[in-house]
Formats: C-alpha cells, structure tokens, sequence
C-alpha cells in the first residue's frame, strides 16, 4: 500500500527545489513551522487540507494541482500488480548490491505521457518514481 503522506510530501519537495527555495522561504511564506513543514515533506506527518492549501499558495501552485499529480502517482502504483510483494525469483542480496546491479527494478509506461519505476528496497518497501514525458512536468519521487 502506498502511503498518501509520502506521495504528498515528495510531491511538495519536488515543486519547492524545482523552483530551487529553501525549507526556510517556503514554511515562512505559508505560515508554519520549518520542523512541521520537513516532516511533512518527508512523509511523517499528513498535513490538514488548510495546510496543504497554505503550502501550495506558499509555492505558488493550485491545490487541484498538486492533488492531481499525488492522485496520478497512486493511481500508477495501484496499477502495478506486486509492488510491494518479494520477487520470488530474484535473491535476497545486501542493500548495497542491490542498489549497484538494480536488481528489483521494474518499469511501466501508461499511455506514452508519464512512466513509472518501481524497485524493490525490502519486502515492505518499494520505491516508485514517475516521470512525465511532458518537459514543462517535474519528477515524483515516492516511497512506500
């Protein structure tokens, strides 16, 4: 199951370095605190919907917006069968030499705008990346 905190958190870290702000800027334009405001980026807290509202206006972003792209990635991981279930045919291997050979990485294209990858860190995390092909479309970087 994907956590929708994560996905929300990381798509408000992707539009605040694309637009290359810092914690600071960003937490001060919307009113909240820069600690609160790193945990929700980092996925461990859910931010209430004046808050989200809040941030977005702090990024100069509409709120439809960011829900749409959040609703996009979740809805590209449920398409994926397995995400979060051990590949049976794949060895258990050390962190680290999995990241290295990229064992556990799957990748799937919907409808030739937007491509979504998949590894596979444990038998409880995955890690999903979706890309848009559109250029003017930032990356979304969730795990879960």
């Amino acid at each position: 199951m994907v956590l929708l905190r994560r996905v929300i958190g990381d798509a408000l870290r992707a539009r605040r370095q694309g637009q290359h702000r810092t914690l600071r800027e960003v937490s001060s334009a919307a009113n909240v605190s820069l600690g609160y405001l790193s945990e929700i980026e980092r996925g461990q807290k859910e931010p209430s919907s004046e808050l989200l509202a809040a941030i977005c206006d702090a990024l100069g972003a509409r709120l439809s917006e960011l829900l749409r792209e959040v609703s996009d990635t979740v809805a590209l991981a449920e398409q994926m069968p397995g995400v979060l279930v051990p590949m049976a045919d794949e060895p258990v291997a050390p962190a680290a030499v999995r990241k290295a050979t990229n064992r556990g990485v799957r990748q799937v294209t919907s409808d030739g705008s937007v491509a979504v990858q998949v590894r596979q860190d444990s038998p409880l995390k995955a890690t999903l990346r979706s890309t848009r092909v559109r250029p003017a479309d930032r990356d979304v970087v969730c795990a879960a």
